[in-house]
Order: C-alpha cells, then structure tokens, then sequence
C-alpha cells in the first residue's frame, strides 16, 4: 500500500472512530502514559534556581515530545513489518486516541443536562470537571459562557490540531503533539511552581496551536453559515476581538464562536478565590442562556466535520 494512501486511510478512520467511540473509559490510552511520565519527570527535575529549572523544563519537553513521537513511530514500523494491515489499524488506533471531537460534545452535553432541570449545583460541579476556575458560585449564565469557552478553544487543541500534524506526519507527530499538549495543561501554569519550570512547554503549545488556530476561523465561519448564523458579524468580532485575548491562540476560534452565538465571553472568572479579568469576546446580542450550548455543540460539531476535508487532502498530496 502506497505510504500516501496509507496515511489518507489511517486519517480517515481514526477520524470516524473518535466520532463513533469518542473516549472509552478502561481502555489503555498513551494519553494516560505520557501524563505518567511528565508527572514522574517533573518531581526529579523541577528543583534549583529559577535558571536551572527553566532549563530543565526545556528538556522535560524535548524528552517527552521526542520521546512519544520516536516511540509511536517505532510501534508502526513494528506492526508494519508483521503486516501492513496491521500497521494501518495500529496507525489509525493511535490518530484516534489523539483526538477529542466526541468527548468534547458529550463534555458539553454534560453540563446542559442538568440546565436542562434547572439543577444549576450539579451544573457547576460538572464545569468544574472542565475548568480550571472556581465554580461554586456562578449563575447558569456564566455556568454557559464556561462550557462554551471550553467548546470553542479545545475545538483547536482537541481535534483541530491533532487532526491536522495526523494528516501531516501520521499518528507519530499527531502523538508528539498530543505530548505538547499534555504537557501544557500540567505544568504550563503562571505560579509559584511552575512559572519558571513550564515556561518551554506553554511557549511550545503556543507554537504547536499557531497555525491550526488561525485555519479555525475560516473552518468556524464557514460552519456558520451552514448553520445560518451570522457569519458578517462573526467576522468583524474576531477582527476585533481576537488579539485582545490573553492567549495568543485562543481568541481566534472564541470570538469567532462568540459573533456566531451573538453574545458575550469573557469577563471575570476567579481563580482560588481571586478575581482575573479575561478579554471580553464579541458583543451581548442577547444575554447568554443554556440554549447557546446547544447552538455551540452543533456549530463544533459541523466543524469537526468540515476540518477532516483539508485533513484528508493534506494527507494525500503529502
């Protein structure tokens, strides 16, 4: 089987079987290993100066992405060698396991059920699960504008970008990404422990989402206006808004979600107990309400499907 094919094919599936399977609980997941690693990594390497742990913060990222991309590559060319067939499975297994479109939605399904009973306690403990901002006492409005923010950045960091370095270099450089992100989402913290520990790993996540990103905004516009939302005005919103968000990556696809919805992120969250000022993104067309959970899920999920197109020509022209 030609390598072009075998990649478009290993995309293609493991693309269906996160839309199909999403996230099993109990089956083995490399996710689960790379998060081990860092964790062990990072009690022998995160101590001394502000110097040296900045340094090896910087190898704890080259050892953990080097290390999954070398290590996916070495178990293909393993299955390869017993059956091409068994290579594609096992290649496209892996491409599966780096994308998140189904347990996305479904993480924003679990937010709007109990909306939907007017439970807004179990509400805020289930954004918790999503959110690194206090919960305990938010109004179904901000309980919304959470679960929406979380769908429209982890639209790039879940299925975006791994879909994209999958169609690029096969399941070994989506995994070294999924290993970026990983990464980032456990040491890429502004605090006492992490500030100068994790500031390679947030950087790298922050060049690792640059151009998926910035291809969000066609992709979520495009799926606006099949969804017959206004794209004009979502457009104008991410010209305004995009670069004001704290995240260099993460006011592209948020203020186009948010012209879409016609309403407002952004604003206070607290963090421990302590108040944060978030860029807002896009204008208060009308006051946010569980509804525009339902509207998100379905334009994510209409972009999911429209972001495996390019995926697939990527996959073939490479």
């Amino acid at each position: 089987m030609p390598s072009i094919s075998f990649l478009t094919v290993a995309v293609l599936i493991g693309f269906f079987l996160d839309q199909i399977i999403g996230d099993p609980r109990n089956w083995p997941h490399p996710v689960v290993g790379i998060g081990n690693v860092i964790a062990f990594l990072e009690r022998h390497l995160n101590q001394g100066s502000p110097e040296a742990r900045r340094q090896r913060g910087a190898l704890l990222t080259i050892l953990v992405v080097g290390g999954s991309y070398l290590l996916t590559w070495a178990v293909i060319w393993g299955a390869k060698t017993i059956h091409p067939l068994i290579g594609l499975g096992v290649s496209a297994y892996l491409i599966f396991t780096t994308l998140s479109g189904k347990s996305l939605l479904d993480a924003g399904q679990s937010v709007m059920d109990p909306l939907k009973l007017d439970d807004l306690g179990e509400a805020r403990q289930r954004l918790s699960w999503l959110v690194s901002r206090d919960t305990e006492n938010l109004s179904v409005g901000e309980v919304v504008r959470g679960t929406v923010e979380t769908l429209a950045e982890n639209f790039v960091d879940g299925i975006l970008s791994p879909l994209f370095y999958a169609a690029l270099g096969g399941a070994p450089l989506a995994m070294a990404f999924k290993a970026i992100s990983t990464l980032d989402s456990m040491v890429g913290y502004r605090n006492e422990r992490y500030e100068e520990f994790g500031w390679f790993s947030a950087r790298t996540d922050d060049w690792a989402n640059y151009v998926p990103a910035r291809l969000s905004v066609p992709i979520l516009l495009l799926a606006g206006w099949l969804r017959r939302m206004p794209v004009c005005h979502a457009y104008r919103m991410w010209k305004r808004d995009a670069a004001g968000h704290p995240s260099p990556n993460g006011g592209n696809p948020e203020s186009v979600v948010a012209g879409l919805l016609g309403i407002r992120l952004g604003g206070i969250n607290i963090y421990h107990g302590q108040p944060h000022h978030r860029a807002e993104m896009g204008d208060a067309l009308h006051p946010v309400n569980a509804t525009d959970i339902v509207h998100c899920r379905i334009l994510v999920r209409t972009a999911t499907w429209l972001s495996l197109l390019p995926a697939l020509l990527l996959a073939y022209i490479r």
